[in-house]
């Protein structure tokens, strides 16, 4: 509804006559509103010519960018004049730093255009609009794309199925770490964190359905891959609600991703299995040890005495002493 300003005017409004309605009769709310959440502003550069009174506003549309040594530079398009490139303001009519969202759509897709702003920034912030910012949120997109429609084939003639172990296990795992984290952070309306975790949830699914792409894996491996693919999809949907349909309609599901519910985790798969310990010698913390958690003492013991910094203390000499608390902390005494 609006920056700051405006936003606080229609809850200073809607209060109002919530009361007023309440004194009637009408309902029977005292508060209208939980609460208020402000997003930021899209904001762009401002570009002008002249000075003073002559001072002219010319819209990025009419412009062309060039880059030279880190120094940019803005011209005409209908003359090459030289303009001057301004402050980062919130987009307004009045100094025509707009970009029409028609023209993004045309160029790019509704789906690139939601994705870039609700990626860029975190949502009480404002959020710089640049044409890189758009292309790299287009390529993501495509990416997406790709990487499904390329796997979609081998992946229909499974049902989607989590692995427990074997080589689907990773890309189960990712999912459905991912999926926690994102449900997490939508909830606090961190779409900038949710949209990160899923770049990492792309990258770490990209090999994983370039080898089923290829084909010769087993069902047990597809099904895995189709479990992650399907979670991707309807994390992405309320993002990219287009990329999402075809996506979801490219496995071969009937029905759209929005009509299905928001899916769960398995726990056992969100479950840290490894624990980093820090690796103290006399007191002094030397490195850390990355071990299972359910890792016995003398596995522990033996993993500190073999990084290299425990080594170099040591000089090949044995400590005196090697004390573990599980989980928590390795010390050396020597």
């Amino acid at each position: 509804i609006g920056g700051i300003e405006h936003a606080i005017l229609h809850l200073l409004y809607s209060r109002f006559f919530t009361r007023a309605m309440r004194e009637t009769g009408h309902v029977d709310v005292k508060e209208p509103f939980k609460g208020l959440f402000t997003q930021g502003m899209v904001v762009h550069e401002t570009y002008s010519r002249g000075e003073g009174t002559a001072r002219e506003w010319v819209p990025p549309a009419d412009l062309r960018i060039e880059e030279t040594d880190g120094t940019r530079r803005a011209f005409l398009l209908s003359s090459g004049e030289e303009v001057k490139i301004g402050s980062i303001e919130k987009m307004s009519k009045s100094k025509k730093n707009v970009v029409d969202p028609d023209d993004i759509i045309a160029s790019y897709g509704a789906d690139t255009a939601r994705f870039f702003v609700l990626s860029d920034s975190p949502p009480d912030r404002d959020v710089i609009w640049s044409e890189s910012g758009v292309e790299g949120a287009n390529r993501f997109v495509q990416r997406v794309w790709r990487i499904i429609g390329e796997a979609a084939e081998e992946l229909k003639s499974v049902r989607p199925k989590p692995a427990a172990e074997g080589e689907g296990l990773a890309a189960s795992k990712a999912a459905h770490k991912t999926l926690k984290a994102v449900q997490e952070d939508l909830d606090k309306l961190a779409f900038n964190k949710a949209i990160a975790r899923i770049y990492e949830l792309v990258n770490a699914l990209a090999g994983p359905l370039a080898d089923v792409a290829a084909g010769g894996k087993s069902d047990d491996v597809k099904a895995a891959a189709r479990d992650a693919v399907e979670i991707l999809i309807r994390i992405i949907a309320p993002m990219t609600p287009h990329l999402a349909e075809e996506c979801w309609s490219a496995l071969g599901n009937e029905g759209l991703v929005a009509e299905t519910p928001w899916p769960t985790f398995v726990p056992s798969l969100v479950e840290e299995n490894d624990v980093v310990m820090p690796v103290q010698v006399n007191g002094k913390k030397r490195g850390e040890l990355t071990i299972a958690r359910d890792a016995d003492q003398d596995a522990v013991r033996a993993a500190a005495l073999a990084l290299d910094a425990v080594k170099s203390l040591l000089a090949g000499g044995e400590p005196k002493k090697v004390i573990v608390v599980p989980q928590r902390i390795v010390n050396i005494v020597v």
